[in-house]
């Protein structure tokens, strides 16, 4: 091997030629554009990519053997550029052949195609603590874009000293992404420290910090560690930042500049090896605007943000959640409920203002009201009954389920058979083929007919005519006809009912 430019430390782009002359002008312009990198023949790129840890990319240039295209099989995590050379058609194929560069060589293209290396390599399988270990990733499950996103974050973020800010509504997580932050930190082994700056008050915060020697104020019976001393070495967490008061907001901001603070009632500093982590579900930049939040403390603890989605942005995530959260309270309370996917259906249309935390809480109702049963559309509370509950009666049958749907079509004949004389029959009578003929049904026919496809005929007549008096405007189609918006939409698709085309 000869030609090498490397830092042990850095990932190299490995040039691969037999060529000398074109590989040193090769060589010349990957040190002009600042990328380290290293030359071998060949016959020796087996053996150099053995251990892949260290290379970036892989330059093959020059006429190709077979046994380069085996190397190029054999590396899947590597991603190759082909360079001057004669037939690519087969080499192509490969997924992990990023592109080809052209000659004369273009330095344009050359930092283009090793920004292509970078992102491959990001989308590679991570090895060690992965993103798929639902303990430490706990209610960050979810196969959603999102998700995967606030994941990948955590992931880079985890092993630098960074400050973190997450961000988002309350009941996404927030504390539950801290958490992950430090387990997969060089500091898991230390104390990870939450603190809720909106729940102490205002007096006592700086206290609860940074603790306070004996005597410092009235009840200061003795010395008393702070969560900054509890954490050294590990993570604090302080949760909702944006409800901390300005004059701590102040002193909050001398300890992350100088990393030393003083107990209340001293005057010793204490060094603070602490890495922050932050929340808030406010908008901390309209806060700085309306003057209610410092704007340099807000940059440095903005130095990473991590957004955590709504659970109404993912609900594609619901039925993993729900999961999850069932295997959780299972080994908690050995006791566990079962979902219809009708139920998850109608779980799925929920807004969830209360995020995660709110889908929680109705597992746990759910368990106390319906332990070890199946939970239907009907058995969810009301305001989770996003598409129509079908309720079921043993006594109640479903002919003549079929048979109160026609009674809801005739409502308001009030009948007495005792009682009816001969001349109210014939008015109820003609009063029933009245409003038969009003809503495009008909009289029974002496020789019967389908009542099933009679009801479904005359379901969707009155659906085309609300749909039509309302200009296809679901919403305002649907309160008329007195049923919810989904199902509407429901029974559009099931009848194939589209606005006309103009």
């Amino acid at each position: 091997m000869n030609d090498m430019v490397a830092l042990t430390d850095h990932k190299q782009i490995l040039v691969v030629d037999n060529d000398a002359a074109r590989s040193q002008q090769l060589n010349t312009v990957l040190a002009f554009v600042g990328e380290h990198f290293m030359h071998c023949p060949q016959e020796q790129a087996k053996e150099v990519l053995a251990d892949s840890n260290h290379i970036l990319s892989v330059i093959l240039t020059g006429s190709v053997s077979s046994e380069c295209a085996s190397l190029i099989k054999a590396n899947p995590s590597v991603p190759f550029i082909l360079h001057d050379v004669l037939d690519v058609s087969e080499l192509t194929l490969n997924v992990n052949v990023i592109g080809i560069l052209s000659t004369p060589l273009n330095y344009a293209q050359l930092t283009e195609l090793i920004h292509h290396c970078h992102q491959y390599h990001n989308k590679l399988p991570r090895s060690g603590k992965t993103l798929g270990n639902s303990v430490l990733f706990r209610s960050l499950v979810g196969t959603s874009e999102p998700m995967a996103q606030v994941r990948f974050l955590i992931e880079q973020v985890a092993k630098t000293p960074a400050s973190v800010l997450v961000l988002g509504e309350s009941g996404t997580g927030k504390e539950v992404v801290a958490r992950n932050i430090h387990n997969l930190s060089d500091r898991a082994k230390e104390a990870f420290v939450p603190v809720n700056c909106g729940a102490i008050p205002a007096e006592l915060l700086e206290s609860e910090l940074f603790g306070h020697e004996k005597g410092a104020f009235t009840g200061a019976i003795s010395t008393r560690k702070g969560r900054f001393e509890l954490a050294e070495g590990g993570t604090l967490f302080l949760d909702e930042i944006g409800d901390m008061p300005q004059p701590m907001q102040v002193k909050l901001l001398r300890v992350l500049q100088e990393r030393t603070f003083e107990r209340v009632g001293g005057s010793k500093s204490i060094k603070a090896d602490v890495r922050i982590v932050a929340a808030t579900h406010q908008d901390l930049e309209d806060m700085i605007k309306e003057g209610s939040f410092r704007e340099d403390l807000f940059y440095r603890l903005n130095v990473f943000p991590i957004e955590t989605p709504a659970l109404r942005e993912r609900k594609e995530d619901i039925p993993l959640l729900l999961k999850e959260l069932l295997t959780r309270f299972e080994h908690e309370q050995s006791k566990t409920v079962r979902f219809t996917e009708k139920a998850i259906e109608s779980l799925m249309e929920h807004p969830w203002a209360g995020n995660v935390r709110e889908l929680s809480n109705l597992i746990e109702r759910m368990l106390i009201m319906y332990g070890e049963q199946i939970v239907d559309v009907a058995e969810l509370p009301y305001k989770y009954q996003h598409i129509d509950a079908q309720v079921y009666n043993p006594e109640y049958p479903e002919e003549l389920q079929e048979q109160d749907a026609i009674n809801d079509l005739f409502a308001g004949f009030d009948y007495d058979d005792d009682d009816e004389s001969e001349d109210d029959e014939i008015a109820a009578a003609d009063n029933v083929n009245e409003t038969a003929d009003s809503v495009g049904g008909a009289v029974l026919p002496n020789d019967g007919l389908n009542l099933k496809e009679h009801l479904a005929d005359l379901e969707v007549s009155l659906i085309k005519q609300s749909l039509i008096k309302h200009d296809y405007v679901v919403a305002r189609a649907a309160e008329t006809l007195g049923m919810r918006r989904t199902t509407l939409v429901e029974k559009m698709r099931k009848y194939d009912l589209q606005k006309p085309s103009e």
